[in-house]
C-alpha cells in the first residue's frame, strides 16, 4: 500500500507540476536586467498563494471521499489513504498553477508579452 501511495504521489506531481521558470516572454526590445528585477518582484507576489492550505484541504477532502468509497468496497483505511494522497497532490498542483498565473498576470501588467 505504501508503494502504491508513493507511485500515485510521484505521478501526480511529475505530470502536473509547473514552475515560474517555464514562463516565456517575447524578448524583443526588453531590457533583460529590468525584466529580471520585475520577474523577481512578480515571483514574490506569487508566494502569497496559499499552496500549503490547498494541499491540506485537498488531502482532507480526498481522505473523506476515499473513506466513503472504501466503506462501500470494504477497505476504508486504504481508500482514505489513497484519497488523501490524490487530493493532496491535486491541491499542490492547483497551488502551483495559481502561482504561475500570478506571475504571468504581474508580468503582463508591467508590459511584457507572455507567450505561454
Amino acid at each position: 500500500m505504501k508503494r502504491l501511495l508513493s507511485v500515485i504521489a510521484l505521478v501526480a506531481c511529475t505530470s502536473a507540476c509547473t514552475t515560474t521558470d517555464e514562463i516565456i516572454i517575447d524578448k524583443q526590445g526588453v531590457d533583460m536586467s529590468r525584466y529580471d528585477q520585475d520577474l523577481a518582484e512578480c515571483k514574490s507576489y506569487a508566494t502569497e498563494v496559499q499552496t500549503g492550505k490547498k494541499v491540506a484541504k485537498g488531502a482532507a477532502s480526498g481522505a473523506v471521499v476515499g473513506g466513503l468509497i472504501g466503506a462501500i468496497t470494504g477497505d476504508a483505511g486504504k481508500a482514505a489513504g489513497v484519497g488523501a494522497v490524490t487530493g493532496g497532490a491535486k491541491g499542490a498542483n492547483e497551488g502551483s498553477e495559481d502561482e504561475v498565473d500570478v506571475v504571468k498576470r504581474c508580468l503582463r501588467g508591467r508590459g511584457y508579452k507572455v507567450l505561454n
